[in-house]
């Protein structure tokens, strides 16, 4: 048996193989716990792995990567029109092969740790703003319903909502006040976690040479030029800047 590429369909807790070799017969094919999933593999000679771009593929290309195998990440809505007949996990292993196989095929690049890290806060930080919007969103639906109108803006919400909390000549009554102190500290929280991220990003900006270039580029603050960085760990994978962008 010699596997010349070998695609899996990853998932949380289980794992479909499909090995072929160099004239696309298929020679292994098998079914993984996850616990099983890193020793097998290991055990394998060296090969292409090729797997779609979800959660965890990261993690699992560089785990096959330190057994010496050589790893691509592809797109699965390349896969899609390979898949055959009814979609399952073996139906979907095989097509990952197949859509590989392609000479004009487009693989992502893979994360190393460092660039996963800063992937992480980004992704964090934007839950994080869109759950301030909906707060402050809120806050203005609910306070309008007892004719306070609040200024609009992150800062000015907060200050006016103070007021409004404050004031005895409006309609709050004392269930309504507490409800709307309750949700002033809950947008005082939320904003001393999106401070807190916007420092380590800050940090990591400072830390980071690849950053500190892009910087240079007029326009580009901080949270691109990480940004960029998390998303493109190797600029060389893409033929020119418009592939890169798209």
């Amino acid at each position: 048996m010699t596997i010349s590429m070998l695609g899996i369909d990853i998932a949380k807790n289980t794992f479909q193989l499909h090995g072929a070799d160099n004239s696309g017969k298929a020679v292994h094919k098998k079914r993984l716990a996850r616990r099983e999933l890193a020793a097998h593999v290991a055990n394998l000679p060296a090969c292409t792995i090729v797997m779609e771009v979800c959660g965890g593929a990261n993690y699992w290309a560089r785990i096959f990567q330190g057994s010496g195998h050589t790893v691509k990440l592809i797109s699965p809505q390349f896969v899609k029109p390979f898949v055959k007949t009814n979609k399952n996990d073996a139906n979907d292993a095989l097509a990952i092969v197949e859509a590989a196989s392609r000479p004009s095929m487009n693989f992502v690049p893979i994360k190393q740790v460092e660039k996963q890290d800063i992937q992480s806060i980004h992704r964090i930080r934007t839950r994080t703003v869109k759950n301030r919007t909906a707060l402050i969103n809120e806050i203005r639906g609910l306070s309008l319903e007892y004719g306070v109108v609040l200024i609009p803006g992150a800062a000015r919400v907060k200050s006016s909502l103070c007021v409004a909390i404050a004031d005895g000549d409006n309609e709050l009554t004392p269930s309504s006040r507490e409800s709307f102190q309750s949700l002033y500290e809950e947008l005082v929280d939320v904003e001393a976690r999106l401070k807190n991220l916007n420092t380590k990003i800050r940090q990591l900006c400072r830390q980071h040479e690849s950053c500190q270039r892009i910087l240079k580029i007029p326009g580009v603050g901080e949270l691109t030029a990480t940004a960029i960085v998390a998303a493109v760990p190797d600029p060389g994978e893409f033929r020119n800047g418009r592939h890169m962008s798209a």
